[in-house]
């Protein structure tokens, strides 16, 4: 704002050394300028839509019959960050050095922040920078990398980048539900990797094929599952469950054999025959004594 001494002196705004107005012309050809009047002293500069090149000094220049005075006003345009840059999404392999990358404008200029968002949704902060390095990632960095720009103006804005990190298959888990011969039995090969991992199954050097002599094979991203139908001798074995994508290939074996032999308890029915037993042989035992003494007396 600005005010004349009386109605008969005269103004001017400069913004720099460029005039924008010497009393009611304009000479600037920006249209969102103009001169706020709202009684016959006040001499104001109007600017409408401000934007981040109005920032600087802006000058009144007032002309008396005395002596000309000016005075001089600092504009700052402050802006809210906004993120103009950021790396894309990317796959690299286990072992491999990363760099994020995340500019931003915005004015006081904006600080930024990265947070790693792993894929169960866990969140860890990393340094703050424009640049974000991980040596030797691992698959536990994983998932997503969240960049934050801010600069208290307004909210931080808030871009994400996508890391996969692939890596050679494992197989965690190789379990078997027991069998019985005529019944089903089940093999199930818990594996991680990626990639996702290609199952295939194996009966000693034989390669399995889903359908083929009561055998019927699963697969799933992280599993695989081996069903065996109406189980024969033949079906007993080792079984093996391969893994594999394009950063390598691992298995497991586990064996498939007819049930042991169970130690029983004596119960119920058993008790009863058992006791039978024992009493004819008890019996026996007393006759065989009595033959005896019969030819020593005799």
């Amino acid at each position: 704002r600005c005010y004349l001494e009386d109605g008969a002196s005269k103004g001017a705004w400069l913004n720099r050394s460029s005039i924008i107005f010497a009393g009611s012309d304009k000479w600037s050809v920006d249209p969102r300028v103009s001169i706020a009047t709202a009684n016959r002293r006040e001499y104001s500069l109007q600017i409408q839509d401000v934007d981040v090149t109005d920032d600087g000094p802006y000058t009144c220049s007032v002309q008396t019959q005395h002596t000309p005075r000016t005075m001089q006003v600092h504009l700052t345009v402050q802006v809210s960050p906004k993120i103009f840059r950021i790396s894309s999404d990317i796959i690299v392999n286990e072992g491999s050095n990363v760099t994020l990358v995340c500019l931003a404008t915005g004015k006081p200029e904006p600080s930024i922040s990265w947070r790693h968002i792993s894929p169960s949704g866990e969140s860890k902060p990393f340094e703050s920078g424009q640049y974000l390095d991980i040596y030797g990632i691992t698959r536990d960095q994983a998932g997503e990398y969240e960049c934050s720009a801010e600069n208290d103006v307004s909210v931080p804005d808030v871009r994400k980048v996508k890391v996969t990190v692939n890596f050679a298959p494992t197989i965690q888990e190789l379990k078997s539900s027991g069998v019985v011969l005529g019944g089903n039995g089940l093999i199930r090969c818990e594996g991680a990797g990626v990639p996702a991992p290609v199952f295939e199954w194996y009966k000693g050097e034989r390669k399995l094929i889903n359908g083929q002599q009561g055998i019927t094979i699963k697969n799933y991203s992280t599993r695989s599952l081996l069903t065996v139908t109406n189980v024969t001798e033949e079906h007993f074995g080792n079984y093996t469950c391969v893994a594999a994508n394009k950063l390598g290939t691992t298995n497991a074996s586990l064996p498939l054999n007819p049930p042991s032999t169970a130690q029983y308890g004596i119960t119920g029915d058993a008790e009863v025959l058992f006791s039978c037993w024992y009493l004819v042989l008890t019996l026996s035992s007393l006759s065989s004594i009595f033959y005896l003494k019969n030819i020593i007396l005799h």
